[in-house]
Order: C-alpha cells, then structure tokens, then sequence
C-alpha cells in the first residue's frame, strides 16, 4: 500500500511520512517525538519539544512504522517504541475529537439528536455530519450528508459521541459552522485514518 503525495495548498506546511516516504500537509500526519529517555512519544496537538517525526494518519502507516521500528530512522537516535503506542494514539485522537466537539457546542457550534439534526441538514446550516459508528443502519441512513469533502464521519461510538454532550450516548451530531468546524474536520479524519472507519 502506497500513498501519493499531496498537493499544497495555500502554503499549507508539508512534511514527510516517515511510513511512505512521501510528504503530505501537516493535518494529514501525526507527530511523534522523542522522550529525554528515547521513548517514542504521540504529539497529537503538536506542542512538545524535540525533533518531530510525522506518519501519515492511517492506520496501516503506523503499523508499519511501529513493526519496523521507524522512528529511530525519522530521529535519527535510537528510539524505544512503548507498548500500546497504536492503541494509545488512537485514545488519544478519540479524547481530541471528543474535546473540540464539546467546545463547539458549547460555543453553540453543534447540533444533536435526530430531528434537530435533520432540520440543520434540511436547512443547509450543517457544515459536518457525525453519526456514532455503532448506530443501527436503519438509524444511520435515515440522514444524508453535506455535499462536499470530508463532511460525513462516523470514527466514534455512542458512548463517545455521548460524552461531548454530557450524556450517556448520542447517534447524531452536526456541526453548523463557527472557529472550530475545521478543526474537528482535521482531527475527525485523522481518527477515521487510525480507526479505518467511514469519512466522505
């Protein structure tokens, strides 16, 4: 499995997928850096010191990365890769999305539960749909998307998608625009990469 590289736009930075050897804009990768002691460490909101290593935010390249020990090549130092590094930044961007999303409804960003959903679709406020990927096919195709790319994605389950509106669960989300509709679009597709779920 490859990947082409990705076209730049507007001056967006772009760096190498230590995985495909390829480059790709910042938000398509994930940076990792090294501990003082080499441990391979996840720096999902790119703020930690050190030389940044980047893979491309699918799952495969970071399998990839992690069974070959990648990193010390990106590092240029030896690395130690910790057990669990995949499991970890997946919880990692799980605890990321479910973060901004509640910022944007607090900010009154975002929308939930099927009818209010509905009408923002209807109504063409939606910018992005989020459906809980453990939602009935029934529930699920009851809701078309957005026209557009990366518009439509279903990288968490109820309980998760629950925890950003402070309940049990939740199925249906959308968000309507504001500051942070393009940040949760960036993580949300990192987390579908990892997760290997539905995005569109």
């Amino acid at each position: 499995m490859s990947k082409a590289p990705s076209t730049k736009r507007n001056n967006d930075p772009e760096r190498k997928c230590i995985a495909f050897g390829s480059s790709h804009l910042k938000a398509e990768l994930i940076r990792f850096v090294l501990s003082p002691d080499g441990v391979v460490t996840p720096d999902v909101s790119e703020k930690l010191p050190g030389r940044g290593i980047w893979v491309s935010a699918d799952r495969f390249a970071l399998e990839k990365a992690i069974d070959k020990n990648l990193f010390s090549r990106g590092a240029k130092a030896p690395a130690k890769i910790p057990d669990g590094l995949l499991d970890l930044v997946e919880q990692l961007l799980v605890n990321r999305v479910i973060e901004l999303i509640s910022l944007a409804r607090r900010g009154g960003e975002v929308v939930s539960g099927f009818e209010v959903v509905k009408g923002a679709l209807i109504s063409e406020r939606a910018r992005i749909l989020i459906q809980a990927s453990d939602g009935s096919e029934r529930q699920l195709g009851k809701l078309r998307s957005p026209e557009g790319k990366n518009v439509y994605f279903n990288c968490l389950n109820q309980a998760e998608l629950g925890l950003a509106f402070g309940r049990d669960y939740a199925i249906h989300a959308a968000l309507t625009g504001g500051g942070l509709t393009k940040k949760v679009r960036t993580e949300a597709t990192r987390l579908a990469g990892i997760r290997k779920t539905g995005k569109s």
